[in-house]
């Protein structure tokens, strides 16, 4: 047993770039896990200022100086910002509003519906079944409405914390802009001079993960304002908040369409029924669908990151359980890096 450790460790361990990999692996897991919550507003603006850096240099490509292709990038971003702080989320917060005082009517509708059910098809479910997914229906609407009550409670006492990451990660932003490429050439510093590993994972990051998260964020934007502008051209109601949902269920691959689906095709019904209104819409949800994944994604992803669907979802289950939202919409790159690292790692038997 200690051979076969022993050989594991010579074969994987060996070499000096592989244990300041390692270590530099696991020092940065540490700070995440401890000091997550503290550096959040940092670790918000590093990915804001990473997101915008492509737009940055494709503006100084065209002439203008560095300082001058930052103050046009970050007036933009704190543009969009204020867009989304003063109107988006407003109006979505007022339409989910909305939409939970008038759940107890669909509910009630939803109950009538179901009734029915016995009456037509005795010999495929009875009256006791149809009761019980309406009590678990009604524990569930319970649950959802103490959630929201206690967000909103927990909110108020977080405002001041908000405020703060309001003014704080804009700055943070526009100085990671302007000065990124000095505060990294200060971080290489400390570094040892032999780093091919580190430099050969850095590489590969900066092409897949810097192309997939920024095209991902336009993919967002993109499936949103257009299922946004069809759901108000039909007359969908909570045409905001469901826009939203679309939009962010890409970020969930394979699944996250399937899912928001279901609330799409749930209001759509209550409001319509089984009427033509609700075929138009869900023939242009499913155009708005088939448009994503057969032409913006492979415009968006023409170098696609090359990880197995299984993979892919393990990453999505297990960072989205660590990290909530941010780890669903980060597993992919974090998948990506741990492939990167397996590939570059130096050992006896190649690895990738």
């Amino acid at each position: 047993m200690l051979k076969v450790f022993g050989d594991w460790v010579e074969r994987y361990f060996s070499d000096e770039e592989a244990l300041l990999l390692f270590v530099f692996l696991v020092l940065a897991l540490v700070v995440v896990l401890t000091l997550g919550g503290m550096l959040a507003p940092v670790f918000a603006g590093i990915i804001l200022a990473f997101l915008m850096q492509g737009m940055v240099a494709k503006l100084k490509q065209l002439g203008m100086k560095h300082t001058a292709s930052v103050a046009v990038v970050f007036v933009g971003f704190v543009s969009a910002f204020m867009a989304i702080l003063l109107v988006v989320i407003p109006e979505s917060w007022r339409q989910l509003v909305n939409l939970l005082n008038e759940l107890p009517r669909m509910m009630a509708q939803g109950q009538d519906l179901l009734m029915l059910l016995p009456e037509r098809y005795p010999e495929l479910i009875t009256s006791t079944q149809v009761q019980a997914v309406i009590d678990q229906a009604t524990a569930e609407l319970a649950k959802l409405g103490q959630m929201v009550l206690s967000f909103s409670i927990s909110s108020i006492g977080n405002l001041i914390q908000i405020l703060i990451y309001l003014v704080l990660v804009p700055i943070l932003v526009f100085f990671f802009m302007k000065d990124g490429s000095v505060i990294l050439r200060w971080w290489t510093a400390f570094l040892p001079e032999k780093r091919a590993v580190i430099t050969q994972v850095g590489l590969e990051m900066e092409d897949q993960i810097a192309n997939y998260v920024r095209g991902k964020v336009v993919e967002i934007l993109v499936v949103g304002a257009v299922t946004y502008v069809a759901f108000i051209v039909l007359g969908l109601r909570y045409s905001a908040l469901l826009a939203i949902m679309v939009g962010l269920s890409v970020v969930i691959p394979y699944i996250g369409a399937a899912v928001v689906t279901i609330p799409v095709a749930l209001i759509a019904f209550f409001q319509w029924g089984w009427g033509p209104e609700f075929m138009y819409l869900m023939l242009a949800y499913g155009i708005i669908q088939a448009l994503d994944g057969n032409v913006l994604v492979p415009l968006l992803f023409s170098e696609a990151v090359n990880l197995h669907p299984i993979a892919i979802i393990v990453a999505v289950l297990v960072f989205g359980g660590l990290w909530g939202f941010w780890g669903v919409f980060f597993a992919i790159p974090l998948a990506t890096l741990i492939k990167a690292v397996m590939s570059a790692w130096p050992s006896k038997v190649k690895v990738g």
